[in-house]
C-alpha cells in the first residue's frame, strides 16, 4: 500500500511540473477574454466580478491584434475601433507577446492559455487572470396563444 502511494506521489509530482507547450498557447489565444482577476507584484489581488469591456485576441501565424469590444444583449460586440498589434515569440520555453504602437512597445509574457483561460504577465510583474467570455444568455420571449 505504501509503495502505491510513493508512486502516484511522484507520478503526480513530475506531471504537475510539465512546462506548458508555447505553440499550443499560441492556438488557445483566439477569442474573446474576460478579465477576471489582477495579482500585483506586493500580492494584493483585485477581482473582477462584472465587466463592460473584454478583450478580442486574434492570432494569425506569429502576429495578432488585440482589440477592447463592449458586448450587447443580441450577441454582437461593439468596438472604438483601436487595436493593439502584437507578434508572437518564443523565448526561454515561454510565449510572449511584443506590443509596438506609437507611443509605446511593451511584453507580456503567457503563463497559461488553455481554452477557458488566459494568465499573462506585464512588464509591471502584474499576472491577469482572464476567462472565456460568453455571451449573455437571455431566456427567448414565449409567446401565449
Amino acid at each position: 500500500m505504501k509503495i502505491s502511494f510513493y508512486i502516484l506521489s511522484l507520478f503526480l509530482v513530475f506531471t504537475s511540473c510539465e512546462k506548458p507547450n508555447p505553440e499550443i498557447q499560441k492556438q488557445n489565444l483566439n477569442g474573446y477574454w474576460e478579465i477576471k482577476t489582477v495579482k500585483m507584484p506586493d500580492g494584493e489581488k483585485k477581482n473582477f466580478d462584472a465587466n463592460t469591456v473584454v478583450d478580442y485576441i486574434e492570432v494569425k501565424g506569429d502576429s495578432g491584434m488585440r482589440t477592447k469590444v463592449s458586448p450587447k444583449f443580441d450577441g454582437t460586440f461593439t468596438t472604438n475601433g483601436v487595436s493593439e498589434n502584437f507578434n508572437l515569440k518564443i523565448e526561454e520555453d515561454s510565449l510572449r507577446m511584443y506590443y509596438k504602437t506609437p507611443f509605446d512597445e511593451w511584453k507580456e509574457t503567457v503563463i497559461e492559455a488553455k481554452d477557458s483561460t488566459l494568465i499573462v504577465k506585464n512588464r509591471d510583474n502584474k499576472i491577469y487572470t482572464y476567462s472565456k467570455f460568453k455571451k449573455f444568455d437571455l431566456p427567448k420571449p414565449t409567446t401565449d396563444n
